[in-house]
């Protein structure tokens, strides 16, 4: 594939949570095939402006905007400024998410409502923002960033879980809902993947995690962007409501 072949018609790309991780290399991905990209965070402003400042080398079609996706009227503005700098969004992809490792009977209500409005409101407020350009153009594509706990549940992150598993239900509804308008909406269950949200575990919780990992390694900010982008392209414009597992065999 190459990976510098721009689209037939030049669509605008948002990365929810861009400025580091999967986020930034789904960014980069979609940049270096010459889509217009518009890339977020809600506090990492210095990682998110060095990101655009990258892509700008090669890509000059590219935005940063901090706003925190999931509140809604900070959405809805930012999907504003989107339609007045690049032109709507074509294609969305909902990636942030915040992780809470710890007992269920130890979190607070606090804890709990920033897990699931983050790693699900944020979804749903996007998709909902994004879904009259795509049903007015007869085309789009959303794919959501979900993790395999939300198809298995973990111990120590049961709200995380459940805002994950809500993630996939709402992917494959949404794909039956948006269908007649040639919208497709997929996720991604990612495994572990070697980002900073999982540099904090120890050399023997990691071997632990490898012994149980068939390909005998993490999954890499590549292998996520490389299947975000396939996701997105015309060789799978036949794929639509499906959660589809990248974690090496783990499941």
């Amino acid at each position: 594939m190459n990976n510098t072949v721009p689209p037939k018609k030049q669509k605008t790309v948002l990365i929810t949570g861009s400025s580091r991780g999967i986020g930034r290399g789904i960014a980069l991905r979609f940049a270096r095939a010459g889509y217009r990209i518009v890339v977020n965070c809600v506090s990492n402003v210095s990682a998110m402006d060095a990101l655009v400042e990258e892509i700008s080398q090669y890509n000059k079609e590219v935005v940063g905007i901090r706003a925190d996706v999931s509140d809604y009227e900070q959405s809805r503005d930012m999907f504003a400024q989107i339609e007045q700098r690049l032109g709507a969004v074509d294609i969305l992809i909902n990636n942030a998410g915040v992780a809470y490792a710890g007992l269920f009977g130890e979190m607070t209500p606090h804890e709990w409502e920033r897990v699931l409005d983050v790693n699900l409101g944020s979804v749903i407020n996007c998709s909902r923002l994004a879904m009259p350009h795509m049903i007015r153009e007869k085309g789009g594509c959303v794919v959501n960033i979900s993790s395999i706990w939300g198809i298995t549940g973990a111990s120590c992150e049961a709200v995380y879980s459940a805002a994950k598993g809500a993630v996939n239900s709402f992917t494959m509804a949404l794909a039956k809902e948006l269908g007649s308008s040639n919208i497709r909406v997929n996720a991604v269950a990612c495994g572990v993947i070697d980002t900073d949200m999982n540099a904090g575990f120890s050399e023997d919780e990691k071997k632990a995690l490898l012994d149980d990992i068939p390909l005998g390694r993490f999954g890499t900010v590549n292998d996520i962007a490389e299947l975000v982008y396939f996701l997105c392209g015309d060789s799978a414009s036949f794929i639509t409501g499906k959660v589809i597992t990248s974690d090496g065999g783990w499941l």
